[in-house]
């Protein structure tokens, strides 16, 4: 029999990820997935699940979950305590929880985005053939509030004895390569020297739509209207403020603000994982 989940403690924000709706952007639908996809899949792979398996991704604050049956689970991405019924066990490994008892995932100690993993992943009904959670366009289930049930699948083989894998750590300074345009032509030649030589912050207004960013503003060379387009993951958006902002996972798939340059998409996992003020350095990539 498989088991459910209810929710003891939802967090600031727990939401269901897998690996996104792909190939949907001309239907207004963004990726969506775990911002953090190789925390994601790591976390799957120690249990025995396919890597892109659905989890739960929490910010910040974790959350709380009570299993009716017994389950096995990881913890991974963001590193934060966790406890069964407050006795404390291992993050980032293998950890069984009996039935009825309070698995809790505390407060990120360093990084954003915990990952909860469960052998068999978390089986909500897929919408475009994902069970991600899209906070812009409402797809699939809604962020977990206290006392929602998630159900859990049958687990495909068992758990292998926990060994110690390496875990990437949160960014000291994020580092985002990327490449100039479609719109590098709407800004002067002072603002492009100075997109990639000037150290911005991370934001705290940051969130799974967008990498906000505090610090110089980019001066414009045309100040004309720019009609809406299409917008891709990962592309560098500057508003009228002129602060960049990084589109992550659950962006809007057009927009009508130039558009510099795009972060190459093996950078962003970090940026999932950069507290605010983190320093930011974008880099010809």
């Amino acid at each position: 029999m498989t088991a459910k989940l209810t929710t003891v403690r939802a967090g600031a924000l727990t939401t269901v990820q897998d690996s996104g709706r792909r190939g949907h952007a001309h239907l207004g639908v963004p990726r969506s997935g775990a911002l953090d996809a190789t925390a994601m899949r790591l976390a799957n792979r120690l249990l025995g699940n396919d890597p892109d398996a659905a989890v739960l991704e929490t910010t910040l604050t974790g959350c709380a979950l009570r299993p009716d049956h017994p389950v096995t689970a990881v913890v991974g991405g963001a590193h934060c305590p966790v406890t069964v019924d407050g006795r404390p066990v291992a993050w980032g490994a293998p950890v069984r929880v009996p039935a009825g008892a309070v698995l809790n995932v505390g407060t990120a100690t360093a990084g954003v985005r915990s990952y909860v993993a469960v052998a068999g992943g978390i089986t909500t009904e897929p919408v475009l053939g994902s069970r991600s959670t899209d906070l812009l366009s409402g797809l699939g289930p809604g962020p977990l509030r206290a006392g929602h049930v998630v159900r859990v699948g049958t687990p495909a083989r068992p758990v292998a004895p926990a060994v110690a894998v390496p875990w990437p750590g949160p960014p000291g300074e994020l580092v985002l390569p990327v490449r100039l345009g479609p719109r590098a032509d709407w800004f002067t030649p002072s603002a492009l020297r100075t997109l990639t030589s000037v150290t911005y912050r991370v934001s705290p207004h940051s969130n799974r739509i967008g990498l906000r960013t505090e610090g110089p503003p980019l001066e414009r060379a045309t100040t004309g209207e720019l009609p809406s387009e299409g917008i891709v993951l990962g592309a560098v958006q500057v508003p009228p403020d002129g602060r960049p902002v990084i589109f992550l996972h659950d962006h809007p798939t057009t927009g009508g603000y130039p558009v510099v340059a795009v972060v190459a998409e093996p950078a962003l996992a970090a940026a999932a994982q950069a507290t605010a003020g983190t320093p930011v350095r974008f880099t010809p990539g």
